[in-house]
């Protein structure tokens, strides 16, 4: 089926690189129709840099308060814990302004599908996909502790319970990963005071999240949309 946003053609793809194909489209005409970006321009790193100038303009994003930022520590005390160490292997599938992130995110996804059901091929299909030198042994990252990755990825691996290929692809700044956690040694709680900056930027981070899905959401309902369902809405008091 064609997918139209405002008329323009928006390729298929597989299922959820679509919708977030719309998504970036509604954003790149938002994007011209308030004059961060030519109509016309086709480059993928100058399009990224208006889509982000729109984003900082229009999307507010309000910063967590610390009673937000201890009532999370209370509720996810196992997630902050000093001399944990985990023994982890994982697939980078990474992310550049030249890169399609939709078809990235779903040869990613495809890639986890096959290890979830046969999760010993993971040094195999770590030498042919992976874009970390760790590709070479495996996708191996060795002994890793808190402190040593970006919080996304670590929240992940550190997760109670996690073991084996992480049922869901972890996105980092760098781009999506399949991970496979081969060991966890459990080390003691870590006071509040020192891990609440940590804790700001995963709740900032949600609170993004939850901020830009509303703002297409938004967008959507503002736009003749053809092909697939954004969730639009047609009011700004999106909850």
């Amino acid at each position: 089926m064609t997918i139209l946003v405002n008329g323009v053609e928006v390729p298929p793809g597989p299922e959820g690189a679509a919708e977030l194909a719309a998504a970036h489209e509604l954003l790149r005409q938002r994007a011209v129709a308030t004059d961060l970006l030519a109509a016309g321009t086709s480059e993928a790193e100058a399009i990224a840099a208006a889509i982000e100038t729109l984003l900082a303009r229009e999307v507010a994003m309000p910063e967590p308060t610390e009673a937000e930022c201890r009532r999370y520590y209370d509720g996810h005390r196992t997630e902050f814990i000093s001399g944990d160490l985990v023994h982890a292997r994982h697939i980078l599938f990474q992310v550049t302004p030249q890169v399609n992130v939709p078809l990235m995110r779903a040869r990613a996804e495809e890639a986890l599908n096959t290890l979830l059901a046969e999760p010993e091929r993971f040094a195999e299909l770590a030498a042919q996909l992976s874009n970390c030198p760790s590709a070479e042994q495996g996708g191996n990252l060795g002994q890793i502790a808190r402190g040593d990755m970006v919080p996304e990825f670590e929240q992940a691996i550190f997760k109670f319970g996690a073991s084996g290929v992480l049922r869901d692809l972890i996105k980092t700044r760098f781009g999506f990963h399949i991970v496979a956690v081969d060991r966890s040694i459990p080390g003691e709680i870590v006071p509040f005071e020192a891990v609440q900056g940590q804790i700001a930027d995963r709740l900032r981070a949600q609170v993004e999240e939850k901020a830009l899905r509303q703002y297409i959401s938004l967008l959507a309902g503002q736009a003749d949309i053809e092909g697939i369902d954004l969730d639009a809405a047609t009011t700004p008091l999106v909850q």
